[in-house]
């Protein structure tokens, strides 16, 4: 393979959809975005991704098979108040360098053009390091008009700090050469684990900004798994203080 392939599943006509990224990256937020998404909106993929600009590697999943590195692109029809057609751009990984991280986003969305992109959400995560009892979404946008939009959700901008790495910044920029324009939400993090909590925050500002509705139990299980997981991890490294503690009092006794 010498360049990006895109096998297409299915011929499809969309109404000026609106193109969504929702790649993995920090936290896993926008993939976990994505994969709710397709779930629970019922979306049909319509084409698959190649690249050797991927890792160069399989994955090994469940009873032992394996699973190739690919981007998928869905689509949704009428979605919510404003019959609005979707493209969703999912999968297991992204471009590994930069040069390839350019080149498969630009195909993308040069294979794209013939749809008439209305505008871009691109998903993702800003790690914060640590946990935090209530992530914040943080947006960035092309333009003023999205900027704005985002505001009215209750958006907090991302100012004056740093860029937007990967497939969330790219798509955007590019986009912005085509005069295709939008906006980047990205949920607070720790970003050493998966996190269903940012990315159900992520997702509920997306279906505010869109006007669609959207079950998110199944998200909210995880995210109350996760926090079970972080409690008890927590509570052994306390336990493990207390202990040392413990053990340097009776030792100060001892020599005094």
């Amino acid at each position: 393979m010498k360049a990006t392939e895109i096998t297409i599943l299915e011929e499809v006509e969309l109404e000026n959809p609106i193109f969504i990224e929702a790649l993995p990256g920090v936290g896993h937020v926008g993939k976990l975005v994505a994969d709710h998404m397709i779930d629970e909106l019922d979306a049909t993929k319509f084409a698959e991704i190649y690249s050797p600009t991927f890792p160069p590697q399989v994955l090994v999943g469940e009873d032992g098979m394996i699973e190739n590195m690919i981007n998928e692109l869905y689509y949704i029809r009428d979605l919510g108040e404003e019959n609005q057609d979707i493209i969703i751009i999912g999968g297991n990984t992204q471009s590994l360098s930069p040069d390839g991280q350019y080149i498969v986003c630009s195909e993308i969305l040069e294979f794209l053009e013939p749809f008439n992109i209305s505008r871009i959400f691109t998903l993702g995560g800003v790690p914060t390091g640590q946990p935090i009892e209530n992530p914040r979404v943080l947006g960035a946008a092309s333009d003023e008009a999205h900027i704005e939009l985002l505001k009215e959700v209750g958006v907090e901008m991302r100012s004056n700090d740093g860029g937007i790495v990967g497939a969330s910044g790219l798509f955007l920029g590019l986009g912005m050469r085509k005069g295709i324009y939008g906006a980047c939400l990205m949920g607070e993090t720790p970003g050493y684990f998966i996190d269903a909590e940012s990315a159900e925050g992520v997702l509920l500002k997306l279906a505010e900004l869109l006007n669609f509705e959207i079950n998110t139990e199944k998200l909210d299980e995880r995210a109350e798994q996760t926090r079970e997981m972080l409690a008890k991890a927590q509570q052994m490294e306390q336990d493990l203080i207390n202990r040392a503690n413990a053990g340097n009092a009776d030792d100060l006794r001892y020599i005094g």
